[in-house]
């Protein structure tokens, strides 16, 4: 089994950057790809970004493209999400979660999210 711990969310002003760390534990994570996504109440979890198991391989959702990076450090198993340029409709719950390699369940595992606010 894998575990995530999201952190690293807060309460910051429009333009303003955020760094959020995902933790994963139980057994390294390095085969994984590795995604966030985020959630504001009433509506479905969106797709923010994802990263290849090597960190050669990156995708982000259109509203973040330039803004966000998301990176991966195996030997820490560890995954980050670098968000600058914040804008108040980022508000929302980041997950981090995890999708392992020949599974029947596209990311299997999750964290329990971060909140990040971002005010006007």
């Amino acid at each position: 089994q894998v575990q995530l711990v999201e952190s690293g969310g807060g309460l910051v002003q429009a333009g303003a950057s955020l760094r959020l760390s995902c933790a994963a534990s139980g057994r390294t994570v390095s085969t994984y790809l590795m995604a966030w996504f985020r959630q504001t109440p009433g509506n479905e979890r969106e797709f923010v970004a994802s990263i290849s198991s090597s960190g050669r391989s990156t995708s982000y959702t259109d509203s973040v493209k330039g803004r966000f990076t998301i990176s991966r450090d195996n030997s820490k198993n560890m995954v980050y999400l670098q968000m600058n340029s914040l804008k108040p409709e980022d508000t929302a719950v980041y997950y981090c979660a995890a999708d392992a390699p020949n599974s029947r369940i596209s990311y299997g595992y999750w964290g329990q999210g971060t909140q990040v606010t971002v005010s006007s």
